[in-house]
């Protein structure tokens, strides 16, 4: 998931503020590998307490049988 979408927004992000130049390829893949490395990580940290927060906000009763 995290290689999927930091290439579709760099992608997008490089292509609005620079267009398509002839060392496009080169530019995105150096700016997709920084993100990459970036976002990952911060999302194995992030997520976990993010979903705690959401778990205790939104409280459901367990139904049992």
């Amino acid at each position: 998931m995290g290689v999927i979408t930091t290439s579709i927004i760099s992608f997008t992000v490089i292509s609005v503020n620079l267009g398509f130049p002839s060392t496009f390829i080169s530019i995105w893949l150096r700016s997709w590998a920084i993100a990459y490395i970036v976002a990952v990580p911060l999302i194995l940290i992030i997520a976990p307490r993010i979903q705690e927060i959401v778990n205790r906000l939104f409280k459901t009763k367990v139904l049992t049988k």
